[in-house]
């Protein structure tokens, strides 16, 4: 009986000191650092998410620099045709939002304001006012809105000016990620 006693005390000892160890090995500043997401490339220059800022770095690799230094969350960067603007989707103050911002960095511009319909909607349904793309003249960014819908499965497409304004519902019922053909006429 005192063997057994000893030995689960030993066993619950070494749990203990390893989960302690576990969380301080892995802070989340470093866990932030390990993935990079959402990629983004116009002729040599890349554009990614991590820890949740924008960053740069050329196709050939080397340091990346940092073009968003916030307290929100930035996602989905989306280089403009003429690769002198990123648009974006943001995360400030609780709204999520599309924002632009100059492909060597800069001030970030808000282009949207409008909150979420549904509250507290699972992330597997991606963020609202997601940026999913340009329009093939480079004068609006088009993004994912669940803005008229009650239902968070189904969002619809909108385009707003690369200088703000009041956004535009494209003429699709529902929508996702899309492209546009070449000449701008069709979209897939």
């Amino acid at each position: 009986m005192k063997t057994k006693n000893s030995l689960s005390r030993l066993v619950l000892m070494l749990f203990l000191s390893w989960s302690t160890i576990a969380v301080f090995a892995a802070t989340p500043e470093q866990s932030n650092n390990l993935l990079y997401r959402f990629p983004t490339i116009h002729n040599n220059a890349i554009v990614f998410e991590a820890a949740g800022n924008l960053w740069r770095v050329d196709r050939q690799g080397g340091m990346a620099t940092r073009l968003t230094t916030d307290n929100g969350y930035d996602m989905m960067p989306r280089f403009s045709p003429d690769g002198k603007t990123i648009a974006f989707t943001g995360q400030y103050d609780g709204n999520v939002d599309v924002y632009s911002i100059p492909a060597e960095g800069g001030a970030v511009t808000r282009l949207t304001y409008h909150s979420d319909v549904v509250k507290k909607a699972p992330t597997r349904w991606g963020p609202n006012n997601m940026v999913v793309s340009w329009t093939p003249n480079g004068k609006s960014i088009v993004f994912l809105s669940r803005r008229n819908t009650w239902n968070s499965w189904f969002g619809q497409l909108f385009e707003v000016s690369h200088l703000g304004g009041l956004p535009q519902q494209l003429p699709l019922p529902k929508g996702g990620v899309l492209s546009y053909s070449p000449d701008g006429s069709k979209i897939a």
